[in-house]
């Protein structure tokens, strides 16, 4: 076992094996090793401890974790300006804004100093190290226990694990992650700021340009950036918000490069990528592509039409929704995107052919017979279980926790358990704190709507044996309309109404909630799930835990001159690779590049992706570019490299060989969205704002050129 364990650790490091320049998501405390001999190779001039390094400042104490990982961050000042992307910054924009003046969503923000930066509500973390785990989490298991049996021993010792380090007075939280399917663990170990405030953001027409209709897309014109700045208490340790904290003074901040770029130079990104499935099997990818992408698809457009019909009527339904819509959009296109990938580069056959290959040389020996003889069978045993249920999860998912009233309603299910008056009391209270936020975005007509719509999905869709008697005897008692269902749903549920809620809140009464409509539907789906659906489910994925874990251990020893990297999990890591063009298609080139040239051509006076300001216009066409031009004249706006990223990515920087930022990371390209499954060299790239486009449009544009004062520019 042991040497198996130090395989998968030379694996990681590159030790002996040559590393793939443009894939993998590598963990930065193994940058040693032929990993970073292929780096010097590309250009860079950084040492590993530069990059990585728990008691000297390194370049991973200027990336920071968004919350719990929706986005990542980087520390561009000695005074804790923090930079990231707009669409990564749009939901605390979005809340921080109102109709009119304020909207600052629209019409953009810029702090002038900083006692008009605002409170963000959102948290950032700064990674101080990691550790390797694995033999204190495997020293309880064996390969003979029962899956339950498995991940209560793996669940009790990573509690152990973190409770070590988790000082929640001083902001410090440990977290075990598995790697490799449960071969390898490692502890995080994090130090949060709770007090985060928006310094500046440009309007949507720039942070957004191009909407729906270029996202995922290339070329690409988007100024997707925002900015904010961490606070601390005056000891520069993590405080709550307080106007007596002042600005974090960091270990480590990246300087920013107006150098500018070209094809081949050394890139690399540091982030938190959020989920990738690089071992997903064909089982897998058939799955994926004929039934649970097709559905996601459908039931988010469905979703996102109603959402613009109500968008359109008024600013202030823009604002409350535009957050929810690029919620749900984003992913609605992404899963389109990955399914004709997936199929377009016929990854479901090569992925067969990877299996086969799997089977002949797990049969070979009886040692590895033994142990891995079955994995394959145990992969199509458990799709087989998967495909008769998971599908009710999805929808459960999608469409009946799509519906926003019977989402808030599972809030009020902490009610209905055995307390004291007292304890009613608070958990009451802090409901109707929420409650604030939630009433604020809220559109009942609208989630009427899509109530109907989304029960009509889940009706049509999942098998009638795993819906519940209850809902279908609903259903055939309305003749299957849903638009009545809704309706008087909504009429009765005292949850649609702020005003009803908060008076229900005052004095809970539990008997009451369990009769409101709203609540009985959500009470009644749940209980469902967990009664004919989830116990399928869980026995589908004991077969594939077991599967997962030993393909994957098996694949590294079937191929030891080949370095694997983990799948993305929410933990730090970086990719490295070049500057670079691509070409999409037969006869089709794209540059690694885009100008303001691109920009203005694009321009469409009053539409909602491609409208722009008047005095952007008016620069824009004066060419005043000040120091941000390009030595070709021109504004480089966006741009491409081979690095290997993947949803969580967004905001990440692109750093050059020293160490300088170049941009800010934030989409892939429509070619290679099976890139998650699947990584296809030629074809996947990053997409990034040029950081000479950010500053000039904070600079030049919006007046706010003390904030580059206050940042180290490399020219």
């Amino acid at each position: 076992m042991k040497r198996i364990y130090l395989m998968l650790v030379m694996i990681v490091a590159g030790i002996g094996f040559r590393a793939q320049a443009d894939e993998g998501m590598w963990l930065p405390h193994l940058i040693q090793g032929q990993t970073y001999d292929e780096m010097v190779k590309l250009g860079i001039k950084l040492t590993p401890e530069q990059l990585y390094d728990v008691n000297n400042s390194s370049v991973k104490d200027a990336i920071v974790r968004l919350g719990r990982g929706f986005c990542t961050g980087e520390i561009i000042s000695d005074q804790g300006l923090m930079l990231t992307n707009h669409h990564c910054g749009f939901g605390a924009i979005q809340k921080l804004s109102s109709p009119g003046v304020k909207n600052y969503l629209e019409n953009g923000f810029w702090a002038m100093k900083k006692s008009d930066e605002l409170y963000a509500g959102f948290s950032v973390s700064f990674l101080q190290k990691i550790e390797d785990v694995t033999d204190e989490v495997y020293k309880n298991l064996s390969e003979d226990m029962s899956y339950n049996d498995r991940m209560a021993a793996i669940r009790k010792a990573s509690g152990e694990i973190a409770k070590r380090y988790n000082d929640e007075e001083k902001h410090i939280s440990g977290t075990v992650k598995s790697f490799f399917e449960g071969n390898k663990y490692y502890v995080f170990i994090y130090l949060t700021f709770p007090d985060v405030r928006l310094v500046g953001t440009p309007p949507k027409s720039l942070g957004k340009y191009g909407g729906e209709t270029d996202n995922w897309m290339w070329p690409r014109h988007t100024c997707d950036f925002s900015m904010f700045r961490v606070y601390a208490g005056k000891d520069n340790k993590p405080a709550e918000y307080s106007e007596d904290n002042v600005p974090y003074k960091p270990k480590h901040h990246l300087p920013v490069s107006l150098k500018g770029i070209k094809e081949g130079d050394f890139a690399m990104i540091f982030g938190y990528p959020g989920s990738t499935d690089r071992y997903l099997t064909s089982y897998g990818v058939n799955y994926a592509t004929e039934k649970e992408f097709p559905s996601r698809v459908k039931v988010r457009r469905n979703k996102l039409d109603i959402y613009e019909k109500y968008m359109s009527m008024n600013e202030a339904n823009r604002l409350m929704y535009a957050s929810k819509y690029a919620g749900v959009s984003n992913y609605w296109k992404n899963f389109m995107g990955q399914t004709r990938g997936l199929k377009r580069l016929n990854i479901e056959d090569r992925k067969r052919k990877e299996e086969q290959a799997f089977n002949t040389w797990a049969n070979a020996s009886d040692d590895r017979k033994e142990m891995y003889g079955n994995v394959i069978n145990l992969y199509e045993t458990g799709f087989e279980q998967l495909n008769n249920y998971k599908m009710s999860q999805v929808y459960l998912n999608e469409a009946i926790f799509g519906i926003e009233a019977l989402a808030y309603a599972y809030g009020f299910s902490s009610l209905n358990g055995e307390m004291t008056d007292e304890e009613r009391a608070e958990v009451a209270a802090g409901l109707a704190e929420e409650a604030e936020a939630h009433y604020k975005d809220y559109i009942p007509m609208l989630d009427q709507e899509v109530c109907a719509a989304m029960l009509t999905h889940y009706y049509n869709d999942i098998p009638k044996d795993q819906q519940p008697a209850k809902f279908i005897k609903l259903v055939e008692k309305n003749k299957e309309d849903f638009d009545k269902i809704a309706a008087k749903i909504f009429k009765k549920s005292f949850l649609v109404d702020k005003d009803k809620t908060l008076k229900f809140l005052e004095k809970p009464n539990t008997k009451k909630l369990a009769k409101d409509p709203m609540y009985n539907l959500m009470a009644t789906m749940l209980s469902n799930y967990f009664a004919s659906v989830r116990g399928q489910i869980t026995k589908a994925n004991e077969s594939l835990a077991k599967a997962k874990r030993l393909y994957v251990k098996g694949l590294m020893e079937m191929n030891k001159d080949k370095a694997y990297a983990s799948d993305a999990n929410s933990t730090m890591r970086f990719t490295y690779g070049s500057v670079k063009d691509y070409y999409p298609a037969d006869a089709v080139h794209y540059d690694y590049f885009t100008t303001m040239d691109g920009v203005l051509e694009k321009y469409v006076p009053g539409d909602d992706e491609f409208d722009l300001p008047k005095n952007f216009i008016e620069l824009a066409k004066k060419r005043e570019y000040g120091q941000y031009a390009d030595k070709d004249g021109d504004l480089h706006v966006c741009f491409l490299s081979n690095n290997d990223i993947t949803g969580g990515n967004s905001g990440s920087p692109v750093i050059n060989a020293e160490g300088h930022l170049i941009g800010t990371a934030f989409d892939g390209n429509w070619e290679a969205m099976s890139g998650d499954i699947a990584f296809e060299p030629e074809l996947q790239r990053t997409i990034s704002v040029d950081i000479r486009y950010t500053l000039w449009v904070v600079d030049v544009l919006s007046g706010a050129g003390h904030l580059v004062e206050e940042m180290t520019v490399i020219k």
